[in-house]
């Protein structure tokens, strides 16, 4: 036959070629596990079992237990109190002023402990004293009271028109601004007897010759609170 010559072996000397050996590869991971498997003792073999099985067991039971558990909640801002909730007011009695002989004052000056009791601090304007005829205003006029302090403040109260005054102030309140981080609240503050007596003499001194009106004007408010 024509054009077929003998089979030349591979790493034939004659040729003095060679030829890779395509596809060899390294013993594989479960080659040596099937080996090491095999070469192990019954025993050794249940051990081995028995390991890896409750090791497959926990992770089975602690993995969906870790994946289940919810994210501990944030702990939840407590809110900012309303400035009139916890500023009370207590009066302290009054600061008379020097009097000319002959003369009656008609303006007298009347001393207060503030007191913020927590959140934020708290600033304070007082804007009036009850009743019409009468003007207030606090020693300095706008002051800030911080939670856990007290702030003596002095209040001004001057009269100046006697027509509606009562000559007996009964639980005359002051009305007062409040402000803190939260709102800004106009409130009033109703303080007892003692306040209630200086006032009147105040009220009575620079009204001494004023008929006393025929009704007197309702001293008390909705939206007060007793700080006596």
């Amino acid at each position: 036959m024509t054009g077929i010559g003998p089979v030349e072996p591979v790493n034939s000397p004659e040729t003095e070629k060679s030829y890779d050996v395509i596809g060899a590869d390294e013993p594989r991971l479960t080659d040596h596990l099937s080996t090491r498997w095999k070469r192990m003792s019954p025993r050794a073999r249940r051990t081995t079992l028995a390991t890896t099985v409750t090791a497959l067991l926990a992770a089975g039971v602690l993995l969906p237990h870790t994946l289940s558990q919810n994210p501990p909640p944030k702990p939840k801002d407590t809110p900012v109190p309303w400035p009139a909730n916890v500023t009370a007011w207590r009066y302290l009695g009054s600061a008379d002023l020097p009097e000319t002989p002959g003369t009656h004052p008609t303006s007298g000056r009347f001393r207060f402990a503030v007191d913020v009791q927590h959140g934020p601090p708290v600033t304070l304007q007082v804007t009036g004293a009850a009743f019409t005829g009468l003007t207030a205003h606090a020693l300095p006029e706008a002051f800030t009271v911080h939670a856990g302090t007290t702030r003596r403040v002095t209040v001004e109260i001057a009269v100046s028109d006697c027509s509606g005054l009562p000559l007996n102030a009964d639980l005359p309140f002051l009305d007062v601004t409040l402000r803190n981080t939260r709102a800004i609240q106009h409130h009033s503050f109703i303080f007892g007897s003692g306040y209630s007596h200086d006032l009147a003499e105040l009220i009575q001194g620079a009204c001494a010759s004023t008929a006393p009106p025929s009704t007197a004007r309702p001293s008390g408010s909705a939206g007060s609170q007793d700080a006596d």
